[in-house]
């Protein structure tokens, strides 16, 4: 088979993705129920693209006597769009809010569309104002990474409602259903909420938990985190959306606490050998988790991350 020219190459390969592209956009999301009234919208995984269209988060919603509460509102304008018509392909109750688990933003920025017919957006303080402070910059990435087309609409936000500690937000007089707003303080991130159904014992575990992919340790405090994972094992959980990846059981959480002891145990041993930053990525291979989602990348940046921590802690001393 003669081969293709340079020119018709590229051409091939535009128009693959270009077919991806809309193969991704006729696939409406779909809603899977986990448990009465409980429903998971999944995300792709991977990081965002054209082929995925950025969404990569997991996203869900709870239906009460009354109305949904929204879970995370996706990427985009568009995003956000499809998962309000996931809503409705399962229930005509009207959506009385969304709320933002944490400031990741494959779960912030569909929140236009929702604003836009009225629904009111909520987020805890400190998360939005991490995103204040950095989300022009992650949106401006999503922008030249899915194109102009597919971001359309999408905007910067203020959210609607702001909330601390304890969680103001009554859901059982929103939607007729009581649902708990889980917040532990600074743990996975800054403004980090769980929404948990004690009916179902269903969690939406956002930034706390990922499933087969390595939890991103950018923003936590990991002494928290770990405390916060601890509450959790504490609950009575049936089934665990994971910020990413598929639903499970409390092995969730016992994978992360395994997955940051191991991070955390190793990084303190090669500091204690004197390793230098530089040896640090290689050296923190940890085979159990070799096979997660984002440990090429982000475990990498994690083991780093965590060295620089643990050596300003020695230099404080």
């Amino acid at each position: 088979m003669r081969a293709l020219s340079r020119t018709a190459g590229c051409w091939l390969a535009a128009a693959l993705l270009a077919c991806a592209t809309m193969a991704a956009r006729a696939a409406a999301p779909v809603a899977i129920e986990l448990a009465s009234g409980v429903y998971m919208v999944a995300g792709t995984g991977g990081e965002p693209d054209g082929a995925n269209l950025g969404r990569i988060g997991n996203t869900g919603f709870i239906v009460g006597r009354k109305g949904v509460l929204a879970i995370d509102t996706g990427t985009s304008y568009r995003h956000g769009r499809a998962l309000l018509d996931a809503i409705r392909s399962v229930t005509d109750k009207p959506v009385r809010l969304a709320i933002v688990t944490h400031t990741r933003q494959e779960f912030l920025f569909g929140a236009a569309a929702f604003r836009e017919q009225g629904i009111p957006v909520a987020m805890h303080q400190a998360a939005a104002g991490l995103m204040a402070s950095r989300c022009e910059s992650c949106l401006k990435t999503l922008r030249s990474t899915l194109g102009e087309d597919e971001m359309r609409g999408t905007t910067m936000f203020e959210p609607d409602i702001r909330f601390t500690t304890p969680p103001g937000l009554d859901a059982a007089t929103l939607i007729g259903r009581s649902i708990q707003v889980l917040y532990f303080g600074h743990s996975s991130g800054p403004g980090d909420v769980a929404v948990f159904d004690p009916v179902t014992g269903t969690l939406f575990a956002g930034g706390l938990l990922d499933a087969q992919r390595i939890p991103d340790v950018f923003d936590s405090d990991l002494p928290a985190w770990g405390e916060a994972l601890h509450t959790l094992q504490a609950l009575p959980l049936e089934v665990i959306v994971p910020g990413h990846g598929p639903a499970g059981t409390k092995r969730l959480v016992t994978q992360t606490e395994r997955y940051l002891d191991q991070l955390t145990t190793r990084v303190r041993a090669l500091l204690a050998a004197g390793a230098p930053l530089s040896e640090v990525p290689d050296a923190t291979a940890l085979p159990e988790f070799a096979a997660w989602d984002q440990y090429a990348t982000v475990h990498r940046r994690n083991a780093a991350l965590v060295y620089l921590r643990y050596e300003r802690e020695q230099l404080l001393k």
